[in-house]
């Protein structure tokens, strides 16, 4: 079981990269019984929500030596985390007790073809009935930590 308490670089650096100290964390937690291919579709929209509601998130666009441009990319690492259904229940009542930014896959997404589809199928549940498959949480780093505290880095 790998343990993560902050964001690891190669050289041991926790929580930095090239100095840098990141006072934020992005978080995404799946549930671990899932396919393969739901995990990496659920992380992937799960990141695609934080890029979109937290707009500080992103870095500069990149550009190759022969002048390609390409997409900007997230300016810090993204943190995933792999639970059951009741863990993932846990992390997201605490994050939303904590007031960080949430967002959340349910098991009734699987079966929708469209964003608005995806709403209404949220909508369509109380909060302690959604059949969360995965969630993201993006705050200050101390507070995400105790939020993930105890659960482990996807494999």
């Amino acid at each position: 079981m790998t343990r993560a308490p902050a964001f690891k670089t190669e050289d041991g650096a926790v929580g930095r990269v090239d100095g840098m100290r990141f006072d934020t964390k992005i978080g995404i937690v799946v549930r671990e019984d899932l396919a393969a291919w739901q995990k990496l579709n659920v992380t992937a929209f799960l990141a695609s929500a934080v890029a979109g509601g937290e707009p500080e998130t992103i870095g500069r666009p990149y550009e190759d030596g022969s002048g390609n441009e390409y997409l900007p990319m997230f300016r810090q690492p993204v943190l995933v985390y792999a639970t059951d259904g009741e863990g993932l229940a846990g992390v997201r009542e605490r994050a939303m007790a904590r007031g960080l930014r949430v967002a959340v896959y349910t098991e009734d997404l699987f079966k929708t073809g469209n964003d608005d589809d995806n709403r209404a199928a949220v909508r369509a549940v109380l909060e302690e009935d959604l059949r969360l498959v995965g969630l993201a949480i993006y705050g200050p780093r101390n507070a995400v930590d105790k939020v993930t505290k105890g659960l482990s880095l996807h494999p």
